[in-house]
């Protein structure tokens, strides 16, 4: 059966090492993907206060994770640090969605708590109804740009919250070029690129002329809605999958009507 995307032109706007999966499957199904990188992430600029929640590992009652990018960099930095792999026994870990959770288990630890809505209000939620967060000690290592709705919650409910930067996300340098033909549709699957898209153009709605916009989940629509692009597409579950599963029934749609 040819799949409704066979033919396509579908922007993928994560970062070169996140992207070639996702143009794999696209690739499998007939799509042509045009990885064009709108975020790239690094080593925080100032490492110090993740340094510091590192060494204290054994003080927190649970680590939460809310990217595989923030499992990545944390476990990098762990191991520059030398500190003892003991000190992980034990620890409780959160993981957002499955994709941050397959970082964790590649790292050799597996997430006590996985949320079955992909979003902070969803991880929350889940912490909250497992046990009272009153007292609790919380370590979230995540992005410079991460919203800080999780942490704000968890302050709320009681707990005691470092939220440290474990990585930075920055705008890279990027090829129009990339955009001279028509494409069909364009992905987002953070609030980052959808800032840094409309950031690198002068007229972002002109340059996707008649493509479908479309947000692996809420919180990244939501961006796209702040910025006058409203999402034509938002998957559920909030994964890579569920993106591609979504674009399907998107392209589906339109071929019927």
């Amino acid at each position: 059966m040819i799949s409704p995307l066979a033919g396509k032109r579908i922007v993928i706007t994560r970062p070169p090492h996140k992207a070639q999966t996702f143009a794999n499957v696209l690739k499998t199904l007939g799509a042509e993907p045009v990885v064009l990188p709108l975020i790239e992430t690094r080593a925080p600029q100032n490492s110090a206060p993740l340094d510091e929640a590192l060494r204290a590992l054994p003080r927190y009652d649970w680590v939460i994770f809310t990217s595989a990018n923030a499992v990545d960099f944390t476990f990098r930095r762990i191991e520059a640090l030398k500190i003892d792999p003991a000190a992980l026994v034990g620890m409780q870990f959160a993981a957002i969605g499955p994709a941050t959770a397959n970082a964790l288990e590649s790292h050799g630890s597996t997430p006590a708590l996985v949320p079955r809505e992909h979003v902070a209000e969803g991880l929350f939620a889940a912490l909250n109804n497992l046990m009272s967060l009153d007292g609790m000690r919380i370590l979230i290592p995540q992005a410079n740009l991460a919203r800080p709705v999780l942490a704000d919650l968890l302050r709320e409910a009681g707990a005691s919250v470092d939220a440290v930067v474990a990585y930075d996300t920055v705008r890279p340098e990027i090829d129009p070029g990339l955009l001279a033909q028509p494409v069909d549709a364009i992905t987002f699957t953070s609030p980052s690129t959808v800032q840094h898209f409309v950031e690198s153009f002068d007229d972002p709605r002109a340059i996707l002329g008649g493509a479908l916009v479309a947000c692996i989940g809420p919180v990244s629509a939501d961006a796209a809605r702040a910025v006058g692009l409203e999402p034509d597409v938002v998957a559920n579950p909030y994964t890579v999958e569920g993106l591609i599963v979504a674009l399907e029934k998107a392209f589906e749609r339109t071929s019927e009507a």
